[in-house]
């Protein structure tokens, strides 16, 4: 190819750049690439080998991108920055850094405490704990972001954002801002009625994302009675609530409310007909088929069982479906623990079955067609369960 390009480049005074390069079969725009770059490489590829080192062992901190501009400023040598860092590869260096990304403490990273973890359904009472995530979709014409905020309790959608513009912090601020007065007014109904618990705190519970976590997101709840509450990072399941809710909302958009194929000034007004629908008219599974609304009425009404158990939980990181199965494991074990049942001896390729004797050690059943006599004692080395 470089063959290709310098013939084209002694003739293209003579002639055409256009025919030679059809000529030679390359890209006009290959050519003019490679002119660009001021030709080949140096042929002296050991010469640029030994730059690249000494460049490298003077400044170990730097990489390729950093050598290169030293190579073409300090020495004259025309190659790409891609040239070096294959270099780099060849030579077996990379750049050396104080700073890499080390393995800390857990608190040093989490900015608030995870208050929940898997305890959700010890929620008790509306407005208790609050739940945000964004989640994005496309339309037929645009990309969107959508921020929700959602009583764990009541499944009602209390508060969102919504904007085109990618990574706009604003649609986090404006959803908090009407859950927090959401959060006020239902605080202010309770008192009226002389709810218990209606003093009491609301945990707000988001992932660690760079806008939950800023100084100017909470600066908006800080002289209000809501306490922030992380999912600890990488932990999707110490937010299920959210994860699964981001799903089953956008199919029902996009599949009941036909929202792919809505313009762009129609998104929002489709997003607030969904949410009014669904707070109103969609029956939850969860609540009893009640809708969100009227499940609310119902608990500030007394038609509602009153249960105390959100400030008792037990607050354990570890998932709930990991803790009930260890626990089913366990009640496993005891069922079949040793004195509850016949027991297994492996010998010669066999299981031989063992009983207790009266001595309440464990023998070779004598109807055992198996010559084994060595599986039999009180070692549990030696025993197996059925």
């Amino acid at each position: 190819m470089r063959e290709e390009y310098a013939i084209i480049e002694a003739l293209s005074k003579e002639f055409p750049v256009t025919g030679l390069c059809s000529l030679c079969g390359v890209s006009r725009s290959g050519f003019y690439k490679w002119k660009k770059r001021g030709g080949d490489p140096p042929k002296d590829r050991a010469k640029v080998l030994r730059l690249v080192q000494g460049c490298h062992d003077a400044h170990p901190s730097h990489g390729y991108r950093w050598v290169h501009a030293c190579l073409k400023r300090g020495d004259g040598i025309t190659v790409s920055a891609e040239y070096v860092r294959r270099c780099f590869l060849y030579l077996g260096i990379r750049a050396e850094t104080r700073h890499q990304r080390k393995d800390r403490e857990r608190k040093a990273r989490d900015p608030y405490p995870n208050l929940i973890f898997s305890t959700w359904e010890t929620v008790d009472r509306p407005r208790q704990v609050i739940v945000s995530d964004m989640t994005a979709f496309w339309t037929r014409s645009r990309y969107w972001e959508l921020a929700l905020y959602f009583d764990v309790f009541t499944k009602q959608i209390i508060g969102r954002g919504l904007t085109k513009r990618r990574g706009w912090p604003g649609i986090y601020h404006d959803g908090l801002e009407q859950a927090r007065e959401e959060i006020e007014r239902s605080r202010a109904e309770a008192v009226g009625r002389l709810e218990a618990g209606s003093g009491d705190i609301c945990v707000l519970h988001t992932d660690q994302g760079s806008v939950y976590t800023s100084k100017a997101y909470n600066e908006i709840i800080r002289e209000s009675s809501i306490v922030r509450s992380c999912s600890r990072a990488g932990k999707p399941t110490d937010n299920p609530v959210n994860e699964s809710l981001n799903g089953w909302i956008k199919e029902e958009l996009f599949t009941d409310f036909g929202l792919y194929d809505k313009r762009d000034w129609e998104v929002e007004q489709v997003v607030d007909d969904y949410i009014e629908w669904y707070n109103a008219k969609r029956p939850c599974w969860s609540l009893g088929y009640m809708t969100p609304n009227d499940f609310y009425d119902a608990f500030m009404a007394g038609e509602v069982e009153r249960r105390d158990t959100f400030a008792g939980r037990v607050i354990d990181p570890t998932p709930k479906f990991v803790r009930e199965k260890l626990a089913r494991a366990e009640a496993d074990a005891e069922s079949n623990a040793i004195g509850t049942s016949e027991l297994l001896c492996f010998d010669a390729g066999v299981y031989v079955p063992l009983k207790k004797n009266s001595s309440s050690v464990y023998e070779r059943d004598a109807d055992s067609s198996s010559g084994v006599h060595h599986c039999h004692g009180e070692d549990g080395k030696s025993v197996y369960e059925a």
